[in-house]
């Protein structure tokens, strides 16, 4: 069983998940209630990946301070601070649609903000206050980074994340790795797609003529194709979200023994709850 997705510690499992262990519970639904949380592979543990606001999750354990989830949107468990949850479940109305955007106490731009969110934040809206909608909790978004549907193209996603810092397991504007960024743009798309490059090359079917969308693979790595010639990705070795020369990219990585190219898939359409 892959750790990552199998809703269970050394002692307890989700009940119906076909694991056995000691003690099974039907687990506790809650939502992440803070900016952006690290889903870690032990309690203060090394980061597998982030959550994002909004995110809903199926906690099965906790210990101390810290909580074993399941993610509700890729099913990726680890282990989340649990301060950063919520029991309360507003019904989401809408995402965060542009890469970054702020919180503010009141609908007006020139208050103190009081958080930043990243793109594929979940949201609920409580009401539109001229050019801010409220949340049901409190707090104020400009509308102009809000969506209430999803958006129609990966790559233009993707490429609104260029100069992102690169961070590896990173989910956020703030900082985000390979994965992160084809997983971001799927999702920004109402397009199911696993946290993992390894689980995204399983998870998708092989192309032979790549085009704009598709994503391209090496061992432990993937980008997106812009183009016949371009892709956009997050790289370490920019350590940023930048565009490159596919066939140059190509190259480098098999020059750094980073390779070998391990082809093509194209993501399919597989809906993923919106919003």
């Amino acid at each position: 069983m892959d750790r990552r997705l199998t809703p269970a510690t050394e002692r307890t499992a989700l009940r119906g998940s076909g694991v056995e262990r000691p003690v099974t519970v039907d687990g506790t639904p809650m939502r992440v209630a803070v900016p952006l949380a690290d889903l870690c592979r032990a309690p203060a543990g090394a980061r597998d990946r982030q959550v994002v606001f909004g995110s809903d999750v199926t906690v099965i354990e906790r210990r101390d301070d810290w909580a074993f989830v399941q993610a509700a949107a890729d099913g990726y468990c680890g282990w989340i601070a649990a301060d950063g949850l919520s029991g309360e479940r507003p019904a989401i109305t809408h995402r965060v649609s542009a890469p970054a955007t702020h919180v503010y106490p009141g609908p007006g731009l020139k208050l103190r903000e009081s958080a930043a969110l990243t793109l594929g934040a979940r949201l609920s809206v409580e009401r539109i206050d001229g050019t801010f909608a409220r949340l049901a909790g409190g707090g104020h978004l400009p509308v102009q980074h809000i969506a209430a549907t999803p958006a129609g193209d990966p790559v233009t996603v993707a490429l609104s994340l260029l100069g992102t810092p690169y961070l590896w397991g990173g989910n956020s504007r703030a900082g985000i790795d390979c994965s992160g960024l084809v997983q971001a743009a799927l999702h920004a798309c109402a397009i199911a797609c696993p946290g993992d490059s390894d689980l995204q090359e399983a998870a998708f079917p092989t192309v032979s003529d790549p085009g704009r969308g598709d994503l391209l693979f090496w061992p432990g790595h993937v980008a997106m194709v812009i183009d016949a010639q371009r892709m956009v990705h997050a790289t370490a070795w920019a350590m940023a979200v930048v565009t490159e020369d596919i066939a140059a990219a190509r190259a480098r990585i098999d020059a750094g023994g980073d390779g070998p190219f391990r082809g093509a898939r194209r993501p399919l359409a597989r809906p993923l709850r919106f919003p």
